[in-house]
């Protein structure tokens, strides 16, 4: 994504840092009934709940952000909410089953940062999906600005919840000290704990690790390699990167002799956890609706 994205997703996460498939329908979903079910229902809107959950967001809301209504209507009534990292069709159809007519994407639906529908113009997939939307009646909103900058970082939250790392995070600190274990077996651990069949690594497997950080989504090189060189952690663990910026520099790190291991989980399952812990975070703020979690998933294969 372009520099606006990187300076924006710097700035959150720095914040963060600082402070604080859909398969099987698809997978096992995790289902969550709002609140108190002796409460009487209230029937929301789609900016009903945007309005609750913007409340709660300091500073929200803000005068330029991508956070805004992707398709449908935020007046149509609500009869379901489904969170998800990337609204796929998938993801899609899997709502109109649950019946739920409301997304809450942390990601882009038309495959750019602002969504802008003539970045390719004439794109049919675009029409496509948004005629698949409109059949169903679905609302996608977009909520990526105000979860991180939600007090503490709703996907870094989420994430070291997901992890059972939240006991080793110090506010203010950039660095999770972790009990000494092996670069091998936290790959397996972040592959358990948030349902990872493969990453990539580069870096010894063996190295024994205590210092690690760890960067969800896709924060840029210049603070990944800017974190690496200010903290010198054991293992830099991120969502994505290019593979002409961080990759290479931790290669040519290692060649010098320094032992700083990179993982490389892939975006969407980097940051999906903090997007399941949204359902926990807004059950109780809308009594009477169901709120649903669906993995985006991964969409490259092994081969």
């Amino acid at each position: 994504m372009g520099h606006s994205y990187q300076a924006g997703r710097r700035k959150f996460l720095t914040n963060s840092l600082k402070a604080a498939g859909v398969t099987a329908l698809i997978g096992l979903p995790k289902f969550s009934m709002a609140g108190d079910l002796n409460f009487s229902k209230k029937d929301y809107t789609g900016q009903d709940l945007i309005d609750i959950i913007l409340k709660e967001i300091p500073g929200a809301p803000f005068p330029n952000t991508v956070d805004t209504i992707k398709c449908g209507n935020a007046s149509n009534k609500v009869s379901g909410i489904v969170t998800t990292m990337f609204p796929t069709v998938n993801v899609i159809e899997a709502t109109a089953k649950l019946k739920a007519n409301f997304i809450i994407a942390h990601e882009p639906t038309f495959y750019n940062h602002e969504d802008n529908r003539d970045f390719v113009p004439n794109n049919r997939v675009v029409a496509q999906k948004i005629e698949l939307l409109q059949q169903y009646g679905i609302t996608i909103w977009r909520f990526h600005d105000g979860w991180h900058a939600h007090n503490p970082d709703g996907i870094f939250h989420g994430v070291l919840m997901k992890t059972n790392w939240l006991q080793y995070y110090e506010p203010g600190k950039s660095v999770l000290k972790i009990p000494a274990t092996t670069v091998k077996a936290i790959i397996e651990k972040l592959k358990s704990t948030l349902g990872i069949k493969m990453v990539r690594m580069i870096g010894n497997p063996d190295q024994i690790c205590e210092r690690i950080s760890l960067i969800p989504g896709a924060a840029g090189a210049e603070m990944q390699i800017g974190l690496v060189e200010n903290e010198r952690p054991d293992l830099l663990i991120v969502g994505e990167l290019r593979e002409w910026e961080t990759a290479e520099y931790i290669r040519d790190r290692i060649s010098f002799g320094e032992k700083t291991a990179l993982i490389v989980l892939g975006h969407a399952q980097s940051e999906e956890a903090g997007m399941e812990w949204l359902v926990e975070w807004l059950a109780p703020r809308v009594p009477g609706l169901t709120i649903t979690h669906l993995a985006s998933d991964n969409p490259f294969s092994w081969v």
